[in-house]
């Protein structure tokens, strides 16, 4: 089909919706969660409280991202047994994932005064901030196995087709993680701790949801013997998994590690820019997690071609998730064009932090059209179980294009990181392009 038949095509559209809608709704909670807690925090007295949550928040949010190939690995990996119709393969999947989960999240736990005083002595960050950022992460980094559990078995029910039991769990865990963000911030006046505790009972709370409807999922499809699967498990076992995963730990590496230096790099510039900052890449989580919806749609289809060696379902799938990625891109674009400087009011009262972040929104402004490939072909490549690639990309849009970008501008503060984010994203944008175009979308 050409891209106007297959926008034009009710039964293709409406396959999209069916598995990318509840993703794209449940998704949308998510930076809407780190709106509220950005909001709440940023009307407490003064900047630093802002800052800190924005630095702290941004040292979990490096584990859990790095710690991402577990979401993403299951989800393609699954979902290729679940196109060739391999129900033993999925069962030893969900199980080698989440013992691997289980083991990261303990480590750090574990670890976790040695990651926070490394991740501080990368930042300039001031006393107040410093202080308040280590009062956010020694409480919320009790969460992170639950956390990391989630992904495993979100990544699970993605792979099989399920969005709407994903969309419930990351539904119940982000309002409760709202709810109690305004009882114990707001409601209590526990500041800056009320905030991480929300995440901790938020992240708990997705836990129950998810292994309540993976458990249902088991039940549905039966012949599922837990201790003879655990007497499968081995090293070499975990061969696929984990190789997929490392080139997927490089990924995420490279890309937290962009995020970090921002967020780092501008706590040196004051706290008035890490606080503005922090406000505008909470933008560009939203667009990031809408559009991953659209990409979540790739990843179920694109291994299901694979598992079925079906190329024209690939190709029909990456074409019509790219035409409707586009079409959002426009839209959030006009969104933040003409309501940008609204969305700041909400965010925050501190009018030195609302004048710093409007002078930098032109920025957000471009980046859902600079990047909306980047989330689009992470998703295919996902599903193909493409790991290298998107690995490859990464390290090319990071140390050839981000640190570059910044390092040639560094004279003009903090433009000089709004213009590495945004070409290091276009970068991303257009190696994955590249390569699926030439390479991907002539294969199987």
């Amino acid at each position: 089909m050409t891209p106007v038949e297959l926008l034009l095509n009710r039964q293709k559209n409406k396959q999209l919706l069916a598995l990318a809608l509840p993703m794209i709704l449940s998704n949308i909670t998510v930076p809407l969660l780190g709106l509220v807690d950005t909001a709440v925090v940023g009307h407490l007295s003064n900047a630093y409280y802002l800052g800190g949550v924005a630095v702290g928040s941004t040292i979990i949010t490096l584990i859990l991202w790095m710690l991402g190939f577990l979401r993403m690995a299951t989800t393609g990996l699954v979902a290729q047994s679940f196109g060739a119709g391999d129900t033993q393969t999925q069962y030893k999947l969900l199980l080698q994932a989440g013992s691997l989960a289980l083991i990261l999240g303990v480590t750090a736990v574990v670890l976790q005064l040695p990651i926070l005083n490394g991740a501080l002595s990368l930042t300039d960050a001031s006393a107040e901030v410093e202080r308040y950022c280590r009062e956010y992460f020694s409480i919320r980094i009790w969460s992170t196995p639950f956390a990391l559990l989630n992904l495993v078995l979100l990544g699970w029910l993605l792979g099989r087709q399920q969005p709407r039991a994903a969309m419930w769990q990351l539904i119940v865990a982000n309002l409760a993680n709202i709810g109690l963000d305004v009882l114990f911030v707001l409601g209590l006046g526990w500041g800056v701790k009320g905030a991480a505790l929300a995440s901790v009972f938020a992240d708990m709370a997705g836990f129950l949801v998810a292994f309540t409807m993976v458990y249902k999922e088991l039940n549905k499809i039966g012949n599922f013997k837990f201790l003879a699967l655990c007497k499968e498990l081995n090293i070499s076992s975990y061969h696929k998994l984990l190789t997929l995963n490392a080139d997927i730990f490089i990924r995420s590496l490279c890309l937290q590690l962009s995020f970090a230096f921002m967020t780092f790099q501008g706590a040196g510039l004051g706290d008035k820019t890490v606080a503005a900052n922090a406000v505008l890449l909470n933008l560009l989580l939203l667009i990031s997690y809408a559009l991953d919806g659209i990409a979540y749609y790739a990843e179920a289809e694109v291994g299901r071609a694979y598992g079925q060696k079906n190329r024209k379902l690939m190709q029909e799938s990456v074409t019509l998730a790219w035409l409707w990625s586009g079409i959002s891109a426009v839209l959030f674009t006009l969104l933040f064009a003409f309501g940008g400087e609204s969305i700041i009011r909400l965010l925050t009262s501190i009018e030195d932090v609302r004048l710093v972040a409007s002078e930098f929104l032109f920025w957000v402004v471009l980046l859902p059209l600079l990047s909306f490939g980047s989330y689009l072909f992470d998703g295919v490549y996902i599903g193909a179980a493409k790991g290298k690639v998107m690995r490859n990309s990464m390290i090319i849009s990071t140390f050839g294009i981000f640190f570059p970008v910044w390092f040639l501008l560094q004279d003009n503060g903090n433009h000089a990181l709004w213009a590495a984010m945004s070409a290091f994203m276009l970068a991303r944008s257009l190696t994955l392009t590249l390569h699926y175009r030439y390479r991907l979308s002539k294969v199987i």
